[in-house]
């Protein structure tokens, strides 16, 4: 892939920035999920990044997809093109890192979809969220109706989807849309410093933990309780637990530094 244009990686003391940029609403067109997609997996592979934040700037996350491009296409070219939309929101998803989304004004339709991705989401106090997709005559594609109703249930996730209104933050927070609400300029730093809490934790654990609850969630409970004792296990043959361990014997919980091996 040639430089990128529109989203950049930005590493700063173990918190990775992947920062949308493609004025004016950071519409999602094909090459900004490319351009995340790369930036998802680099953040994911540098050991210098141990917790990410996706970030679209002061005034917008993400307002949707770019309806522009999307208006010409049929439906066996959209096939293809929300198949590889879909692959570059799953490699945000599956960073084996902590993952924060920090909203500001708009994340719609293809955006909230973006931020659905994140372990958490962090929301200013006059943005809006919401799926307005059934307003264009189509359904979310590209993970709101699956993540969604993952995320606050069936029922919930229907009267968004059906009615694609958009969300302020009080009932974006009352409705289990995002988990933490702040002011609007307030919004980044929030969302670093809750990533910078769960950088300073052991990395291989962090990882561990995110693959039990995701793919957990995917399959029966015999099978996750599968994955967490086979996961739990192989903790045991890292430095990181033996250090963690250690320290709890020497100096009690929550001492102990982490190097990730």
């Amino acid at each position: 892939m040639a430089e990128p244009e529109f989203v950049t990686l930005q590493v700063e003391d173990g918190v990775g920035t992947i920062r949308l940029d493609r004025p004016k609403m950071n519409a999602i067109d094909e090459q900004l999920h490319w351009e995340v997609r790369a930036a998802a997996q680099e953040a994911g592979s540098r050991a210098d990044v141990r917790a990410v934040v996706v970030y679209g700037g002061e005034r917008v996350f993400a307002a949707g997809a770019d309806i522009k491009a999307m208006s010409q296409l049929t439906g066996s070219s959209m096939v293809a093109w929300g198949r590889e939309l879909t692959s570059s929101f799953r490699e945000v998803a599956r960073v084996p890192k902590p993952v924060i989304a920090a909203i500001t004004g708009y994340a719609l339709g293809g955006g909230y979809e973006l931020a659905l991705c994140a372990d958490f989401r962090v929301m200013g106090e006059s943005a809006k969220v919401g799926q307005p997709e059934i307003l264009l005559g189509v359904i979310p594609g590209a993970g709101g109706t699956q993540r969604l109703a993952r995320l606050v249930g069936p029922a919930k996730a229907k009267d968004l989807v059906f009615t694609g209104r958009h969300v302020g933050a009080e009932e974006a927070l009352e409705l289990g849309l995002v988990d933490a609400v702040v002011p609007d300029d307030q919004v980044y730093a929030a969302s670093v410093a809750m990533a910078r809490k769960f950088a300073a934790g052991p990395p291989l654990a962090m990882a561990a933990a995110k693959r039990a609850i995701d793919e957990g969630l995917d399959g029966t409970l015999d099978h996750g309780l599968a994955l967490e004792s086979e996961l739990f296990a192989g903790l045991f043959d890292t430095e990181d637990q033996k250090t963690g361990m250690a320290s709890f014997l020497a100096e009690g919980p929550g001492k102990a530094t982490f190097t990730g091996r």
